[in-house]
Formats: C-alpha cells, sequence, structure tokens
C-alpha cells in the first residue's frame, strides 16, 4: 500500500515553491528583452513582466507619404518583444512549478 503524502512537507515545499515564484516574478521585472523590425529602423523594449519599456523609431522609418509601413514595423517588433518576454517568463517560472509532480498530489 503506498505511503500517504506527508502533509508538513508538502505544505513546506509549497511555500517555498510559492517565495520561489515571488522572487522569479520580480526578477522578471528588471529583465529587459528587445526586438526590432525594419532592419532596425523600429525597435521595443519589453519587461520580463510584460510591460512595454522602451520604442525606438529611426527617423528615417518617418515617411509621411507611408505612415503605414511604420505602423506595420512598429506593430511586429512589439509583438516579437512580447514573445521574447514570455519565453523568458516560462524559462523562469516554468522549472519552478515542474515540481508540483513531486508532491504526489493527484492532478498537479
Amino acid at each position: 500500500m503506498p505511503q500517504p503524502p506527508n502533509m508538513q512537507q508538502m505544505m513546506k515545499q509549497v511555500q517555498q515553491m510559492q517565495a520561489d515564484m515571488m522572487k522569479a516574478q520580480e526578477q522578471l521585472k528588471d529583465e529587459v528583452v528587445e526586438a526590432s523590425a525594419g532592419g532596425g529602423m523600429v525597435t521595443v523594449k519589453v519587461s520580463g513582466d510584460l510591460e512595454l519599456r522602451e520604442i525606438k523609431i529611426d527617423p528615417e522609418a518617418v515617411d509621411p507619404e507611408d505612415v503605414e509601413l511604420l505602423q506595420d514595423m512598429v506593430l511586429a517588433a512589439t509583438n516579437e518583444a512580447i514573445r521574447s518576454a514570455q519565453e523568458l517568463a516560462n524559462r523562469k517560472l516554468g522549472g519552478l512549478t515542474g515540481g508540483l509532480g513531486d508532491l504526489g498530489i493527484p492532478g498537479l
């Protein structure tokens, strides 16, 4: 017959994991990823907690006759930066939640 899980040990592990998650989430605020579009004409920086930090637009990219191209470059760079920031967060936080299966709790 399997040994029942040690509730005190489980609670200790869960509390440690929560503390580690909070620490990792705080660290994500300080990490910044960068993406660009249009050969570097538009550069966007996003923090690991998905806050848009900076948008740089090369003056050469500003063409009053083709505002749509500039909009597309800003959109492309922003979306790529957000994807990179989400990957960063998944790498940092994913390793922490992977320990839940070790607790012996069904469904985790």
